[in-house]
């Protein structure tokens, strides 16, 4: 009697918890329904799935064009079918680069040949494959310069404002810069902006190498041969398709000629090891490099220029190749036009277990476990639609194409995106539109972290308490480097970036050491951390999904971006005082006394004045925005009459798009979101109210006041889309 007992209390005990908790967008009913509902989705997530699926999709190489990277999206084509979706393949037919030949030599003042080539490993098969892709940068330009080298540190743009007050240009010379410190599609660009003629990135083992700890394959780091591929296509301008700029990439598509394409580099660039940039470094002279510039290279680091003396050639094979995004639909039981979008891709520069096969392997367990359960009579009111996306590592290709393509129904069906990449062991990192903030927060609260027992969400605040921050649950704000770009900043679709990590860190990045082998020793040993983000994912999902009324929140959303607005104003005021107090330094000529006389500095010259700027039509703006979020606010949307449930998530499905502008950003149309936006000299990085920030970095004063006006013009857009969702509640 005992027995039987049991298990009947503890169903009374876990329904009455469930009953207790408020779920946004779900009346109390419908909230006690969908708990039940997510927790026997979690436990029916199987680690041994990702295991076993890892092991296969990222068993070869498999970049853009592939053989291989066919054979895996025929396999999962095949999977998504057999759980029930609606599975297509749609291919897009893109420009990809090969290289053919890559040359770098030392021609003086000593001779040196750039070996270009990582090492197998012992212990990890994969390295040793015979099919591995060379190591370079696509969409560099073809090119074959001889000059100077200069060190550039991490060639961004305060490291080209360290080289002028040492009187050092870089015009006609070829740059030596390290990886980290923005992303490396900036590197080339700036320098070539400034006059170089080539450019060279190289890791330093500072940064990911034997400085942080042991190397591959004793330990997680790169060791003296690993180098890491990249795209460096021009993405802050736009990604996608380098000759189809807005539009898809068909295979009857009208393209650019090559040489018309903005995005692709002006100079040759290429990758290499710290083994091949150590002799190079050793043969610069020239200023001895700021305390900050120096790396973990047995050298002292000089800038140049010279008197190394360096030859670079570069050759591509440019050729159309197919692009294959998989598409697997599960067609909602109620609301079939309303979409939730979820995606990750599966192109890898070379195995790419980390990048991307860990984040894909954990989604498709996620829609696993949805289309069984779909199966067994608990189907999604929500259509869903999940996406493995081709030659994201090559510019975001796949997903951009794809969205371009169905733009116009995107725009009219979709709920939200969310987004997963690589995964690793640690911590909760989730970005994303802030009006989903809230809603993110409580799933974080409802998932347990597999190390600590305590929910995800604890363990971050945890963390971020410990380094100084707040214990708050926050979103970060997304700015580029994978695939949702295209959704949120050229669709204005409400989107999701999620991820575990910071406990896995290594050197394995864009390597040929990013493997099965090499992921389950350091990155995530046993899934613990693919099948949590299958489970943190998966929730969000389905609450989107069965929500009554869609889970946007908006109070959270305005403290966000009145503090956006606080920090440009800010940095405005620092820009000012900064100014006025190195113009008084000058006209005291503080800089000259300070200066060693024996070593050759550029005389400080007095700066510009920082003008103040009226920002008070957004003040304005955002008090009256306020007053209309707080009425939203107010009101209990779940019980509404199901009519006006029904107007009310069509409303809410397009609230971001008002965040946009279909003029998008200064020089950089393709970029709608007003709010957020890739910085065009961070490229990954985000630039918060994109408009106004970057004017005022770049001292463009007339443009940033009329930026103030356009997103002014935004944020009362804004409020009158809210205004409509108060009227649709009244």
């Amino acid at each position: 009697m005992k027995k039987r007992l049991f298990p009947l209390l503890f169903l009374v005990a876990v329904t009455t918890t469930w009953a207790q908790e408020s779920i946004i967008g779900f009346s109390k009913d419908a909230a006690t329904k969908q708990l039940q509902l997510e927790s026997e989705f979690e436990k029916q997530l199987s680690t041994e799935n990702l295991d076993q699926w890892m092991q296969l999709l990222a068993g070869e190489p498999h970049w853009v064009g592939t053989e291989y990277g066919e054979k895996n999206v025929k396999w999962m084509e095949k999977q998504f079918k057999s759980w029930g979706y609606d599975t297509k393949v749609e291919t897009y037919h893109v420009l990809f680069p090969y290289p053919k030949v890559r040359v770098l030599e030392m021609t003086g003042p000593t001779t040196y040949k750039a070996k270009l080539e990582a090492v197998p490993v012992e212990g990890d098969p994969y390295t040793s494959q015979e099919n591995l892709l060379p190591s370079y940068n696509a969409y560099s330009t073809d090119g074959d310069v001889e000059a100077e080298l200069v060190y550039v540190n991490y060639g961004i743009p305060s490291d080209y404002e360290e080289l002028e007050k040492l009187g050092i240009d870089v015009k006609g010379k070829i740059v030596i810069a390290k990886y980290y410190g923005s992303w490396r599609g900036i590197k080339p660009k700036l320098a070539a902006e400034k006059g170089a003629i080539g450019c060279i990135i190289y890791s330093d083992p500072e940064d990911d190498g034997y400085v942080q700890g042991d190397v591959y394959p004793k330990g997680a780091f790169k060791n003296k041969t690993g180098v890491q591929r990249g795209s460096v296509m021009d993405m802050p301008l736009y990604p996608g398709d380098v000759l189809t700029p807005g539009y898809a990439a068909t295979k009857d598509a009208k393209r650019l000629k090559r040489e018309d394409a903005p995005t692709i580099t002006k100079i040759p660039v290429l990758p290499i090891s710290y083994e091949d940039a150590q002799p190079l470094l050793e043969a610069l002279e020239g200023p001895v490099a700021p305390a900050s510039w120096r790396g973990g290279l047995p050298i002292t680091y000089h800038i140049g220029p010279g008197p190394a003396k360096v030859h670079l050639t570069l050759e591509f094979d440019w050729q159309l190749k197919p692009a294959h995004n998989v598409i697997a639909t599960l067609k909602g039981s109620e609301l079939p036009d309303q979409w939730v979008v979820r995606g990750n891709h599966h192109d890898a520069w070379v195995h790419g277990a980390s990048d991307p096969i860990s984040g894909l392997v954990a989604l498709m367990e996620e829609a696993r476990v949805v289309g069984k359960l779909a199966k067994a009579g608990k189907k999604p009111k929500r259509t869903l639609v999940y996406c493995a996306w081709d030659a994201e590592e090559t510019g975001l290709i796949g997903s951009t194409e794809w969205v371009e393509d169905h733009r116009a129904e995107l725009q009219q069906k979709t709920v939200a995106y969310i987004n997963t990449d690589g995964n690793s062991r640690g911590f909760l990192g989730a970005g994303g539109s802030h009006t989903l903030q809230a809603m993110v927060s409580e799933v974080a609260n409802k998932v347990t972290d597999p190390q600590t027992k305590v929910s995800i969400a604890e363990r971050q605040a945890a963390r971020n308490v410990v380094n100084g921050g707040s214990d708050k649950f926050a979103l970060y704000a997304l700015g580029s480097g994978s695939d949702y770009t295209p959704f949120i900043q050229h669709s204005g679709i409400a989107s999701l970036n999620l991820g575990f990590g910071g406990e896995g860190s290594g050197g394995e990045y864009h390597t040929i050491y990013d493997t099965y082998t090499h992921y389950t020793r350091f990155k995530d040993p046993g899934f613990q951390y693919g099948t949590t983000l299958a489970n943190t994912a998966g929730r969000i999902v389905l609450r989107l999904a069965n929500a009554e009324v869609l889970p946007f929140e908006l109070q959270q959303w305005y403290s966000t971006i009145d503090g956006y607005l606080g920090e440009v104003m800010k940095t405005l005021e620092t820009m000012r005082s900064d100014v006025e107090k190195h113009n008084a330094k000058v006209a005291k000529n503080q800089y000259g006394l300070a200066n060693d006389p024996k070593k050759s500095v550029k005389a400080a010259e007095k700066k510009a004045e920082v003008p103040y700027l009226d920002f008070s039509p957004i003040q304005n703006a955002l008090a009256d925005l306020k007053n209309t979020i707080d009425t939203f606010s107010k009101v209990d949307k779940t019980q509404l009459s199901a009519a006006k449930k029904a107007e009310l998530n069509q409303a809410l499905m397009h609230m971001e798009q008002a965040l946009t502008s279909e003029k998008g950003l200064p020089r950089r149309d393709w970029f709608k979101h007003q709010i957020y936006a890739p910085g065009f000299y961070t490229g990954y990085g985000v630039k918060t109210l994109p408009g106004v920030r970057e004017a005022i970095e770049q001292k463009e004063w007339q443009e940033a006041q009329e930026q103030i006006g356009v997103l002014a013009g935004t944020l009362k857009n804004f409020a009158a889309h809210i205004q409509k969702l108060n009227t649709i509640m009244r």
